[in-house]
């Protein structure tokens, strides 16, 4: 079986192109020289993968591209999802961002490929196991 760090590498290369681009976000704190605690990333329960799909808006809508956030919360398949996670991950859907869990290339490529509609968050696929 895969470790977590695995399938993010291989999500991150597959779905790097075409309008998409993942970043890893990795999260914590640091202390400074000082001793004084340096928190990093986004925030707690942010997603191990952020970035953007890129999109052409319809010709309603004067034809701009748009980059629509993507965040993706990477799982072994016996790797579950925190609340904070699972926050985050309704947070950005609910934005009209697209994110959700995946636990292969396969599953982030169709949390990708997923229409966005004019509606936040209606259309983003999310697989999800609570804790």
């Amino acid at each position: 079986m895969p470790s977590e760090q695995t399938i993010q590498q291989h999500i991150r290369v597959a779905c790097s192109r075409d309008g998409c681009r993942l970043f890893r976000n990795n999260c914590g704190v640091l202390r400074d020289h000082r001793g004084v605690p340096v928190r990093y990333g986004l925030q707690p329960g942010s997603s191990d993968l952020i970035g953007w799909r890129t999109i052409t808006i319809t010709p309603e809508m004067v034809g701009q591209r748009v980059a629509v956030f993507a965040s993706i919360e990477v799982k072994s398949t016996t790797g579950r999802v925190r609340q904070e996670q699972q926050q985050w991950l309704d947070a950005v859907q609910a934005a009209g961002g697209i994110a959700g869990v995946a636990r292969s290339v396969e599953d982030a490529q169709r949390l990708l490929a997923a229409k966005p509609d004019c509606v936040p968050g209606a259309g983003h696929q999310q697989q999800t196991e609570q804790a």
